[in-house]
């Protein structure tokens, strides 16, 4: 059963559609496509890090244990309790802005947001978010058509979001992006290349 809640978490109203069906494909070829039933987050304009996590925890919560029951609490207060691996995050205009602080990509990749897509990111927040393996999708079109309840697709090989029964078409993602994000993160990623260079250089020297 699926509620509809508005809070205000001081720079945006946050409108979150909970219980919607949201089925996604990440284009792994070795594997079926994937679909589950989960929750479509949505909230508006200028979400700051502090509204993802409190800046009063910055040096008090390092560990995902600690940082999860704070994400987003003086935003959404259910988001803590009730966000669940899969589940996506739609948000306005400039999502992510404010201080420069890992917890919160940390936050939102350890608790299983599968994607964040939003009408634009903050930079910092969207370089943080990729060194953690989260995908991150600017897509306003699809923002504005998103209604709680409705089926939401993203599909990575032809940069396509499908909200409904309409589909909405973002810029193709980085080869280096997709690659991070299979690894787990950046530094997974660089010791996986690290090993691979050391290994051709093993070769080459035989």
């Amino acid at each position: 059963m699926s509620k509809k809640k508005i809070l205000y978490g001081g720079l945006a109203l946050a409108a979150v559609g909970v219980g919607s069906l949201a089925v996604y494909s990440f284009n792994k070829p070795t594997k079926k496509k994937r679909s589950t039933e989960t929750k479509v987050w949505k909230y508006g304009n200028d979400i700051n890090t502090d509204q993802l996590f409190p800046g009063k925890y910055t040096y008090t919560c390092s560990t995902l244990e600690e940082i999860k029951p704070h994400l987003l609490e003086d935003l959404d207060q259910d988001f803590a309790e009730n966000v669940s691996e899969g589940d996506f995050l739609f948000a306005g205009k400039n999502f992510g802005c404010g201080s420069s602080r890992e917890q919160p990509a940390l936050g939102l990749k350890g608790v299983g947001i599968q994607a964040i897509v939003a009408k634009s990111f903050a930079r910092i927040f969207y370089r943080a978010s990729i060194n953690q393996g989260l995908i991150l999708i600017e897509c306003p079109k699809a923002i504005d058509a998103f209604q709680e309840g409705d089926h939401v697709e993203i599909d990575l090989e032809r940069s396509v979001i499908k909200v409904g029964e309409k589909e909405f078409e973002f810029p193709k993602l980085p080869k280096e992006i997709l690659a991070i994000r299979e690894a787990g993160g950046l530094l997974p990623y660089s010791r996986k290349l690290l090993k691979e260079r050391q290994k051709n250089r093993e070769k080459s020297e035989k």
